[in-house]
């Protein structure tokens, strides 16, 4: 009798391998299908941008789209105040953001007690849910006040628009960098602590070292939400289209976005014309540089993994 229950276990681990074998090949099945979807998603993205965008950089000289005039009734299709106005609002947002993001990340991850946690961490999930049109318009009829208060000619200016985008980028930031640091083994901390570091010693010497690549895919994740905001930005900038003057005033100039632009020209233009193809090439261009900064943040990521790598061998 002890011998027939091994033998019919047996049977039974046998009788279910095939049913096994078959879950397991349809969800590696379900896992392949949709990497490679989004993959073909991307792809079409960009190739739909790419046709409807490319006639822009044939019957343009690249010298012109890429000039300092934006102004299309005239056939002036510089496209580089655009550029300059996303890329300053974004800049902008970034130096407020990042040392915010990532100090309130810190001390939700390893300072707060735990009753502070289940308060702060839901908090901060909230403020990703306020809808950007909402912060638009707060933006435009109470922090412009305060910006031009502040001795700014108007309150719809870069900084506007950066203070807006950063509070966006904010919950990204907190939420992947205090899950960055969370993914810390608990072993580093310990031995930290054992030899006679202090906590905030161990927080910036052992904790945000080993979790430097999770904070920077949470900056970058920031960045591309600032980069690619529209309502927002499109109600506090000022809309103007012009290459701000460099030095500390630039941030309290009007600017324009190339998100802003595409917006707000969209549904006036005629399908068709250079007007409507320019628009596609802004697309095009905001699309490089959005994957020019994930790019550069995966090679950083990697490039931290490999030096982590080699020093344990």
């Amino acid at each position: 009798m002890a011998s027939e229950v091994p033998q019919e276990r047996t049977r039974v681990q046998l009788g279910r391998t095939p049913r096994l074998r078959l879950r397991e090949k349809v969800i590696e099945t379900l896992i392949r299908v949709a990497g490679i979807s989004t993959i073909i998603i991307i792809g079409l993205i960009f190739y739909f941008l790419l046709r409807e965008g490319i006639s822009a950089f044939l019957d343009i000289p690249l010298r012109e789209l890429f000039g300092s005039r934006w102004y299309p009734i005239e056939n002036d299709f510089g496209i580089w105040p655009l550029i300059a106005g996303s890329l300053l609002v974004t800049f902008g947002a970034i130096i407020i953001a990042v040392p915010l993001g990532v100090t309130t990340a810190i001390y939700i991850g390893e300072v707060a007690p735990q009753w502070q946690k289940e308060i702060l961490k839901p908090l901060v999930e909230v403020l990703a849910g306020v809808p950007s049109i909402v912060l638009g318009f707060l933006g435009w009829v109470v922090l412009a006040n305060v910006v031009q208060g502040l001795g700014a000619p108007t309150g719809l200016t870069a900084f506007t628009g950066s203070i807006i985008l950063a509070y966006m980028a904010l919950p990204t930031i907190i939420s992947i960098s205090e899950d960055a640091l969370y993914a810390v083994p608990k072993e580093y901390r310990d031995a930290s602590l054992a030899i006679g570091a202090t906590q905030s010693q161990t927080i910036l010497r052992v904790v945000l070292p080993a979790a430097r690549s999770g904070l920077v895919i949470a900056i970058m994740l920031g960045i591309g939400r600032a980069i690619g905001e529209t309502m927002a930005v499109l109600m506090v900038t000022g809309n103007a289209a012009n290459v701000p003057t460099p030095g500390l005033g630039m941030f309290f100039q009007p600017v324009r976005t190339m998100t802003a632009t595409i917006a707000a020209e969209m549904g006036e233009v005629a399908q068709g014309t250079l007007h409507y193809n320019t628009l596609f090439a802004i697309g095009i261009v905001l699309f490089l540089i959005t994957f020019a900064i994930n790019s550069l943040a995966t090679r950083f990521v990697g490039t931290q993994s490999s030096r982590r790598r080699g020093g344990q061998l």
